[in-house]
């Protein structure tokens, strides 16, 4: 086997591919992740649904994966991928080097892109969330905003009232919300605001928002609703099928995608994104791959 040759490359720090890496080292595979650093999971100031793990951060979370896989002789690499071609292998080239593979793994996660609102870093992760199923336990019973771009936000608004707290207000871009379904918010005891974020207020503790019109809305709580970018710019050179609204990668129950030894896990690929649920999903994947390498 070549220097830069390896039984897998797996694309992306992410809870999956950690643990992909973590199987497949233990299998004595020679494997390589590269990541460039980012990573939703990593930002995460508190992860409190995942089995066995106390009150823990997701830059906690990660670092503790990477030691994991490094003393079982995975290698880890800090490099951004440009590319993944299909010749007799996968190719890999990041801006330090080209590696090639047998099979790939992405696990690269998604970039949100909420508004830039003044404060926002000071509250971000600790009372301005973007994840119901990682933080919608956190807003019980407390005075929340929803802040979005869309009708999903419209949809959260509901799902968060039978759940969490029904103390909301939704506040939406001018024009976003047709007007008799301010009625349905209403029937459900949730306000309504038109308008545009442009400040959190407060020092150590949120204690509300400030609009663009100079309205102050006091909250304790903020769950933003807004677009993502997946994380599989390096995959455009690839024809891969994908679901729903064109975002996510298809891929079959094992995770593999419509590219034959390529897999996808966590946000990439259609479904539920949770930590647990992609590191489930890469433990999966792992002893696949190494089923196949076995070739038995």
């Amino acid at each position: 086997m070549q220097e830069n040759s390896y039984d897998c490359i797996i694309i992306g720090a992410g809870p999956g591919g950690l643990q992909a890496a973590i199987h497949l080292a233990r299998y004595n595979r020679k494997v390589i992740l590269l990541d460039h650093g980012g990573g939703r999971t990593r930002h995460a100031l508190h992860i409190e649904n995942y089995l066995g793990l106390d009150l823990t951060s997701g830059k906690e979370l990660v670092d503790t994966g990477i030691r994991q896989i490094t003393s079982f002789g995975a290698e880890f690499r800090r490099e951004d991928v440009a590319s993944v071609r299909v010749e007799n292998e996968f190719v890999v080239t990041t801006e330090k080097g080209r590696y090639q593979a047998p099979y790939a793994i992405v696990s690269a996660g998604v970039v949100e892109h909420p508004p830039k609102i003044k404060g926002m870093n000071r509250f971000f992760s600790r009372t301005v969330f973007t994840c119901v199923d990682c933080d919608g336990y956190r807003t019980t019973g407390k005075k929340l905003v929803i802040l979005g771009d869309s009708l999903e936000a419209l949809r959260l608004a509901f799902a968060m009232r039978q759940m969490f707290t029904p103390d909301i207000m939704l506040i939406l871009p001018d024009g976003v919300l047709p007007e008799d379904h301010a009625d349905l918010l209403a029937e459900e005891g949730i306000g309504f605001l038109a308008g545009t974020p442009q400040e959190f207020l407060g020092e150590t503790m949120l204690r509300g928002l400030r609009l663009t019109d100079g309205q102050e809305i006091a909250c304790q709580a903020v769950m933003l609703s807004y677009e993502y970018t997946v994380n599989d710019s390096c995959l455009a050179g690839l024809a891969l099928a994908r679901e729903g609204n064109g975002r996510e990668l298809a891929t079959d129950p094992a995770c593999e995608t419509s590219v034959k030894n390529l897999f996808a896990l966590g946000a990439l690929k259609a479904g539920k994104a949770q930590a647990i649920i992609a590191a489930g999903q890469g433990a999966m994947v792992g002893i696949e791959i190494n089923r196949r390498l076995l070739n038995l």
